[in-house]
């Protein structure tokens, strides 16, 4: 925590209290850790102090041995950042930042810095435990696959398949995220899921539904090229600390205003050109303030409108409602700020708009971020160098875990949960479709009529606990959850706490699979059936990784498993072999030992994938562009010659058609300029070709080199036959394509890959031309609007934005009026928010058990204005009870600070251990509680959920804080 300086009074630190414990009495180590409150980097200051402080520096002997140099990718958030781990006799003994990468140029975060720890970390899960009668037992790998796997049976066949929930991660490198998904099909269940539900999920579907694909346009290093620079709802200077770097390349050499639109002035506001500070939860207001300056006075690209988007009038209509005067009504910001905004926006193009979960993680996610890809198509900023919506993921590998399908509502490669979908992915894995259906149960629904649950969307992590918690006859599934397998997942990240604490207890089995222990291992009271199995961390294993801007890289294995882990796609192998479906899973797949090849696992999934175009990254280009890093541009992404000469770093997706295609991949989505050969392409045809009578393809606009010289829907063989191009197909592609439909064959499901490859020889889009809709006429709101949070103290606005009535989706009764219904402002006056902090990432079960990370960052709090600490007798650096209208509470550190304004308070979503007050360190397994442990903010926070994702809502609800005794 950062405090004040006294005013001249010197204090004792902690680390000289230390000693001064230390000389008067013996103690562990573990007592003296919590003494001190000083982890391993201030350890070895006390190990090297026998007798002074400074002691005579002794000449080290010269490293003697070779050192291998390691290359693998940082694991703490989407940047991508190269690591070079020095390796002396199978240790992992030094490391440096890739100088050669263009993700990061030399550069590492506090995080990126200490991942050697990570790796070597003393506080990982060393062996296989099971909580027995309340005390942890060690076991080995063979009882703990044998025990869960006959628990697993055993409920799947009295229960059904979707009794046991697979709960995958972003952690994941994109071959065990595949297989992930992979195995839950096998399995017969989509009840899987993973952390993009709760930081993306709102954008994927509003980004998807837009313009064709729900990912990051351009890149970190395309930013380079930005005039101006909008950032809402994102803090990259702690979040995704290298990121910034290319933020201030544009701010610097092209004088680009940066604009920070946040409700607390962050790391990142300091760095802006403008800063809005607006009310949490009025993001969509926010926008229409903007956009009705930039449509009053005639500022929007009207060329662009007319060839590239649909809806805008419709749009036009809703920001009418907008005037300076509402916005400032709803949003707290003044007329005269949102003019000046949007001037700057419109004299500086191309901008790109920049966003995180700050944005997302609203029950009106999906309206905000909708809202801003309108803003960018509004602006004409949208497929072109230095414009589109630069969206910074907070996993290592989140994106690739999204795109490989590790969600409750798709297969790889968004295919969605049709009977074509599981058609198309029972030929990849070369099984028969009746044998993959036949693994999944059938449910009575509403109408008598038997109801499929291979097609039906499973329940999303976010809404996990209410699977276990809730009354059989309310979920849309055969029976309540039983086995929930927590597999590289941090629960502190989740809201409703209590709820999942009352969940854990009720389950019939608890698995926990992860490097660390995680919270799952304290935050229930049960005394059985919980196992904590210790897979390795990504430097023990090697593959391929999705960077935030959809680039692919490959890592190598720095080291080998340390103590008893098992790599992830191992254990999967292990516990597939155990529930019977092994052989049928890796038929394709040479699994050695128990280890299934890596390079294998990519070859297929590059075999199926081609939605998105997951299809051209072989293993051998991908290792390619590892090896030759420094031939790339820093700013285009491209291959200035040597080997990969043309291509786009890390061969962003979509690269088109198979490897030997030689697709360089796509560095910016939706720009025309470059032919669809060498990375162009226009908006995808996915909604259509007609709409109310209006035409949904592109009007006067195609990329480069086209001989389809406008709109044009996606391909199929019978286009291909239509056009006279079927005779560019060769005989086996012929076939391939007869094998799958006929002429009905498109092109996500020709196997063969020709009909890509015939589309693009012709200068076309495989997806088709068509423009992005401003209005997604499938969601609850086709036109973003503005909703106020379910626990608003906003009481006077809900006449005219109110939130949903009561629904039941993805399985789950969901509340919306019959909560906001409620007036909780009178006892709960607070706007409570949370984020990220720069020591740690995710739950921080890694980073908190880092020593070099719990040194900086010790003690859990919440951000309150001086203002409002004064009205409650609160001073900076005392204890407070924060309260939650649910009945979570939390003790943590006031920090008094005008980083937040006056009726808004903000804690950080990384600490856990402890649990309302309560130190729960002594239920940790042995040696295994991180360094630093503390209040989860997610305690106090409250229901809510995105109307489209069930996306979680933690940035707008409300707390109570009072001093503690």
């Amino acid at each position: 925590m950062l405090r004040k300086k006294t005013s001249g009074v010197a204090r004792r630190g902690r680390l000289s209290s230390a000693f001064a414990d230390f000389s008067s009495a013996t103690m562990d180590r573990r007592t003296f850790l919590r003494r001190s409150g000083v982890a391993a980097g201030g350890l070895a200051a006390v190990t090297a102090a026998s007798g002074g402080m400074v002691q005579k520096a002794q000449a080290q002997a010269a490293t003697v041995g070779k050192v291998d140099i390691k290359k693998s990718v940082c694991t703490h958030c989407s940047v991508g950042c190269t690591v070079l781990a020095e390796v002396k006799d199978g240790v992992w003994v030094g490391q440096e930042p890739g100088f050669d990468s263009p993700f990061n140029l030399g550069s590492h975060c506090a995080k990126g810095a200490s991942v050697r720890e990570h790796a070597h970390g003393e506080r990982r899960l060393k062996y296989p435990t099971k909580l027995v009668g309340g005390k942890w037992e060690r076991i080995s790998w063979d009882q703990a696959i044998e025990e869960l796997g006959d628990k697993m049976l055993q409920v799947r066949d009295a229960e059904g398949p979707d009794s046991v929930y697979w709960l995958g991660s972003a952690k994941h490198n994109n071959e065990q995220a595949y297989l992930m998904r992979k195995f839950a099909a096998f399995f017969g269940t989509n009840n899987v899921d993973h952390q993009a539900r709760i930081c993306h999920s709102t954008t994927v579907a509003g980004v998807a539904n837009t313009w064709g694909y729900g990912a990051m346009t351009n890149s970190y290093n395309d930013i380079h090229n930005s005039r101006a620079i909008f950032i809402i709802g994102g803090n990259p200077a702690e979040a995704h600390p290298v990121s910034l770097l290319h933020v201030l390349k544009a701010k610097e050499e092209n004088n680009a205003p940066l604009i920070v639109c946040d409700p607390r002035f962050t790391r990142t506001a300091a760095h802006a050109t403008e800063y809005v500070r607006f009310r949490p939860g009025s993001d969509v207001a926010l926008v229409w303030g903007i956009l009705w300056h930039i449509f009053e006075n005639g500022w929007e690209d009207k060329e662009f409108i007319r060839q590239r988007v649909w809806g805008m009038d419709q749009i036009k209509a809703e920001v009418a409602n907008w005037d300076p005067e509402e916005v400032e009504r709803v949003t707290g910001v003044p007329g005269s700020q949102m003019k000046r905004v949007a001037k700057t926006l419109a004299n500086n193009r191309p901008g790109t708009v920049i966003w995180c979960m700050g944005g997302t993680q609203h029950t009106n996610g999906n309206n905000n971020t909708r809202a801003y890809c309108v803003l960018q198509l509004a602006l004409g900023n949208m497929g072109k160098a230095g414009g589109g919506t630069n969206i910074f993921r907070g996993h290592d590998n989140v994106q690739g875990a999204t795109d490989l399908g590790v969600l409750a509502d798709t297969l790889p490669g968004y295919y969605g949960l049709s009977d074509g979908a599981w058609a198309h992915w029972s030929r990849v894995w070369d099984v028969e479709n009746d044998y993959i259906r036949g693994r999944f149960n059938t449910m009575k629904g509403a109408d008598g009529k038997d109801v499929a649950m291979i097609n039906q969307k499973g329940i999303p992590v976010s809404r996990w606990i209410d699977g276990v918690l809730e009354d059989e006859d309310k979920l849309q599934q055969p029976a309540n959850t039983k086995v929930m397998v927590f597999w590289g997942h941090a629960p502190n990240s989740q809201t409703r706490l209590p709820d999942m604490k009352v969940a854990m207890e009720k389950l019939d089995t608890l698995v926990v699979i992860d490097p660390y222990p995680t919270m799952s291992a304290v935050l229930s009271d049960r005394k059985d059936g919980v196992y904590l199995l210790p897979a390795t961390t990504q430097f023990e294993t090697y593959g391929s990784v999705t960077a935030s801007n959809r680039s692919l890289q490959w890592r190598e294995k720095v080291v080998e498993p340390l103590f008893e882990s098992l790599p992830d796609h191992t254990i999967m192998y292990k516990l597939a072999k155990k529930l019977g479906f092994a052989d049928e899973m890796f038929k394709n797949i040479e699994v050695n030992g128990e280890e299934p090849l890596i390079e294998d696992i990519t070859r297929e999934f590059n075999k199926g994938m081609w939605t998105i175009g997951y299809t051209g990254q072989s293993p051998e280009r991908m290792k390619l562009h590892m090896a030759n890093q420094h031939t790339f541009d820093r700013t285009t992404l491209r291959a200035l010659g040597g080997p990969c000469d043309g291509d786009f770093y890390g061969m962003p997706w979509p690269c088109w058609g198979t490897a030997e295609m030689g697709h360089p991949g796509s560095a910016n989505l939706y720009d025309p300029s470059l032919p669809v050969a060498e990375g162009g392409m226009p908006f995808r045809a996915r909604f259509g070709v007609e709409r109310d009578g209006d035409n949904l393809l592109a009007e006067d606009s195609w990329p480069v080199d086209s001989e389809i010289q406008d709109g044009y829907p996606e391909f199929t063989m019978a286009m291909l036959k239509s056009l006279g191009w079927d005779g560019d197909l060769t005989d086996d592609e012929r076939a391939s394509i007869e094998a799958v439909a006929g002429d009905k064959t498109n092109w996500k499901t020709d196997l063969s890959g020709g009909i890509q490859r015939v589309a693009i020889k012709h200068g076309c889009a495989p997806y088709g031309n068509a423009k992005a809709r401003a209005v997604v006429w499938t969601f609850p709101d086709p036109v973003p609007v503005h909703r106020e949070p379910l626990y608003t103290n906003r009481r006077d606005l809900l006449d005219k934005y109110a939130t949903y009535e009561d629904k039941t989706f993805w399985r789950v009764p969901t509340a919306y009026k019959s909560i906001q219904e409620n007036d909780f402002s009178k006892d709960f006056p607070m706007i409570l928010t949370s984020g990220r902090l720069v020591e740690y990432e995710g739950g921080g079960d890694e980073t908190r058990s880092n020593p070099w990370l719990a040194e900086l960052q010790q003690d859990m709090f919440i951000e309150i204005n001086p203002a409002d600490a004064n009205d409650l007798g609160v001073r900076d650096g005392e204890m407070v009870w924060v309260h939650g209208p649910e009945g979570g509470k939390v003790k943590v550190m006031a920090m008094t600070t005008q980083r937040v304004g006056r009726g808004v308070t903000f804690m950080p979503f990384h600490f856990g251990g402890h649990y309302q007050g309560e130190d729960q360190r002594s239920k940790y397994p042995k040696g295994s509680d991180p360094y630093v442990l503390g209040e989860a903010t997610n305690t106090a926070q409250t229901y809510g959920y995105d109307s489209v994702t069930q996306m979680q809502e933690t940035k707008a609800t409300l707390c109570r804080i009072e001093r503690a005794a």
